[in-house]
């Protein structure tokens, strides 16, 4: 009997000490997550971005990371602006470095570029794009244009809501990753178009060409961070915080030209 209670006492002892142990483990792993101010303090800030010396440089980010949010998450920019539209920038550099292409303007590059081949149209596409999308954007923005393209607007597509309409319908339909534009045609006319992947309405191959002036990103890094697979609440969300004051002079310009 006595050696019966002392294996009985000795595994009540080992019961305790794991059940212990377990309990010290579960508070030592349980600890809660950073809040997001936390994570958003620890990120770094736009102007800090450099890219590598070269013919271009990264289009400075009007706004912090967080200004947009909620409809962009400022994980979702940092991620966007510091590390793919720098990448393409880089890349654009180091593709063109001792080309004839190396001291035009990104207009002029696109305009001359062959489009067979990729490395030069993937990224100098990659940095036109994300250079217009990201000034595009503002904090407390989105309503409506004003002025000479509300009007132009209102013409070509009946009304405003009618050009909404239209421009989110061509982003749904778009397979895959690629851009929504509205342009200004060579006729001058205002048209909503679509391109693959970092393709443009600059570049030769363009199905409809003409000069961008509004420019939406629909490739997972724009987006999946916050949305996942819900391309559409995505697009919602672009039309809460479209710059339509710096849309309207990239309007103006484009006549100029």
């Amino acid at each position: 009997m006595k050696k019966i209670s002392f294996l009985i006492s000795n595994l009540l002892v080992l019961t305790l000490l794991i059940s212990c142990n377990n309990k010290k483990y579960t508070e030592v792993v349980d600890v809660p997550l950073p809040e997001v101010e936390q994570k958003t303090a620890i990120m770094g800030v736009p102007d800090d971005v450099k890219a590598s010396e070269g013919s271009f440089q990264l289009e400075k980010l009007p706004y912090s990371y967080d200004a947009l949010a909620p409809n962009i998450s400022a994980s979702t920019m940092d991620n966007h602006y510091s590390k793919h539209y720098l990448t393409y920038t880089n890349n654009l550099n180091k593709a063109i470095a001792g080309t004839p292409l190396e001291n035009l303007t990104i207009e002029e590059v696109l305009a001359k570029l062959d489009p067979s081949v990729a490395e030069i149209k993937n990224n100098a596409g990659g940095y036109y794009n994300h250079s217009l999308y990201f000034k595009c954007l503002a904090p407390k923005a989105g309503g409506q244009p004003q002025d000479t393209l509300a009007t132009t607007i209102t013409k070509k597509f009946g009304s405003f809501d009618n050009f909404t309409t239209a421009f989110k319908d061509e982003a749904t339909k778009q397979f895959g990753s690629g851009w929504v534009w509205l342009i200004v045609d060579r006729s001058g006319n205002l048209q909503i178009t679509s391109t693959q992947n970092q393709d443009n309405p600059l570049m030769r191959n363009a199905l409809v060409p003409g000069k961008p002036i509004l420019a939406l990103d629909l490739w997972e890094h724009a987006y999946y961070l916050d949305y996942q697979y819900k391309r559409k609440n995505y697009v919602d969300a672009f039309f809460n915080v479209i710059n339509w004051k710096k849309v309207a002079e990239n309007y103006e310009e484009a006549l100029r030209k």
